[in-house]
Parts: C-alpha cells; structure tokens; sequence
C-alpha cells in the first residue's frame, strides 16, 4: 500500500443545494502522479465536487483534501501547488493575450516563458490581440497557457477542451497533457472531469463514474478494459435465447449475437462455443462504452 499522501483524497462529501443534494456522500482518492477522469451524466455532481475541492464552495460534511490540506483552511498553501481551468473561462476584455499572461504570472512563484511561448506559437494566439476579439475556443487555450506553465503539481481540468475544434482538442489532449505530466523531475497529476470520454482514453489511468452525487464505478482503466468485454457470435440460424450470468447488455442482428459482459466473459465464450456458432470474438470495451453500459 502506498503510503505518498494522495493528491486528492475525499470522504463522505456532501454538498446540499436546499433539498437538493448535488454530492451525496461522495469517497475519491487521487494518488500523485496519475490522470484520473471524473465522468458522468449533466447534474451527476462533477462540477459541484470540483468547486468543493478549490474552496468555491463549502461541503455541507465530510471532507476534501488536496496534499492532505485543507483548501479552506490551508488555501493560499494548496493554490501555490494548482491550476484550475473551469468549462467557462473570463479575461479582463481590455487585456491583450501577453498581458493576461503577465497578469496571471504575476500570483506565481514559477513561470515557464518557454513553454509559454511555445504554446502561444502551437495555438497560433497573438500576444498582441486583445482577449475581447478572441473566440471562446480561443479563450480555452488562453486559460490552458495559464494553467500549465506554473508547472503545478496537480492540474485540474473541468470540461477543458469544450470550446476547442477537434483537431486542437486532440492535440492539446496528446501532446500538452501528456508532455505536462511527463516533463516535471516530481509527480504531476491530472484531475479531469469530462464527457469527452474517447479522447482522453489513452491518458486515463483511474476513473470514477459518478451518478446521482455517488461514485457508481470507480477503476483503473487497465482493469476496466480486462472486466468489461464486447462478446460477439455468429450462428448459422437465428441466435437462441440465453439466460447468462454477467450479461449487461444484448443485442441481436440477423444471425449475430452481441454481449457485453462484466467478468464474466470466459465462462460466456464457452457456452456460447457449446452452441457451436460460426465464430466467436471478444474485445475489450473503450472507457466510453463501460461509461454507457454502468450507467444504464
């Protein structure tokens, strides 16, 4: 067991919005030096969690935690060691794209110029061009310049790529995320909320599906991908009727049969092959598919 304190460790979060509770007796842990997602429907209570976690919002109980830190009693000791970009991002409109970044340099103890230049160059933002004529995607990458070259210990990402064209999103995901976190001589860690499931998949290292304020599923992504499996049989006739243990979902089209199995999917192949089909195949499902398939 590891015995680093954890980047963010929350107990029992809850956060009450009148009636209403938006987390609901929430329990994550974050160990440094991994990219966990946070996924889930609209109003599942990611955004909410996230705001707890930065001190814009007090819990109603339980606890959050980041280095071990209170952020609310600890808060200018937790935000030296952060960066944030929430999913709507605001400028002075009167600033110019170098004097936003000069401003935001200003509250730091480090600031990487070079890699501030060097994602200035990549995003093809201006220095000159003032914040008010920039578009919202353009806003995005502005407050991910921001964030990054603090070179923090922990990045913490709401929605970050929603204002982005798919060919910067797919970028910035690949080659910023990932050069973020491999770059630093200590551990850096990435807390990413996001519905964009795919395009984080091959950075994700632990994820946690949240649904109605609670965390439903919470894996490694590795040991996610060996659980859940897309089973697939072809029959010379109409697929019979099974009744099989571990089966999340079925799905039939002419002559083939598709499974979704969850641990199960050794003792499915052999029945199945029992049947004796034209041809079986399994896969592994994509982070995305297990997100659709928990929650149903």
């Amino acid at each position: 067991m590891s015995t680093e304190i954890p980047a963010i460790e929350i107990k029992q979060l809850v956060r009450r919005y009148g009636k209403t509770d938006a987390v609901n007796g929430l329990d994550l842990k974050v160990e440094a030096g991994r990219c966990y997602g946070l996924f889930g429907r609209n109003g599942a209570g990611k955004t909410t969690t996230i705001r707890c976690l930065l001190n814009l919002l007090k819990p109603t109980s339980g606890t959050v935690r980041i280095f071990g830190l209170d952020p609310a009693r600890d808060e200018v000791a937790v935000k030296k060691r952060i960066a944030y970009v929430p999913d709507q991002v605001a400028f002075y409109p009167w600033m110019t794209v170098a004097q936003t970044l000069d401003y935001l340099a200003s509250f730091r103890g480090h600031w990487n110029q070079k890699i501030q230049g060097e994602l200035l160059e990549q995003f093809r933002l201006h220095p000159e061009k003032k914040v008010d004529g920039l578009s919202k995607g353009q806003k995005t990458q502005l407050a991910l310049i921001g964030a990054i070259c603090p070179e923090p210990e922990l990045l913490i990402l709401d929605e970050p790529t929603s204002g982005l064209d798919p060919i910067v999103r797919r970028e910035f995901i690949e080659t910023i995320i990932g050069a973020y976190q491999e770059s630093g001589p200590e551990p850096r860690t990435v807390f990413v909320s996001t519905h964009l499931i795919s395009e984080f998949e091959g950075l994700i290292d632990e994820f946690a599906i949240m649904d109605n304020g609670k965390a439903a599923l919470v894996m490694g992504a590795d040991a996610a991908r060996e659980k859940y499996k897309r089973i697939r049989a072809r029959f010379r006739h109409e697929p019979p009727r099974l009744d099989l243990p571990g089966v999340l979902a079925e799905r039939r089209h002419g002559r083939e049969l598709e499974l979704v199995a969850n641990g199960a999917s050794e003792g499915i192949v052999q029945q199945l092959q029992s049947l004796s089909p034209e041809s079986v195949s399994t896969e592994a499902l994509t982070l995305e598919d297990i997100f659709m398939v928990s929650l149903k």
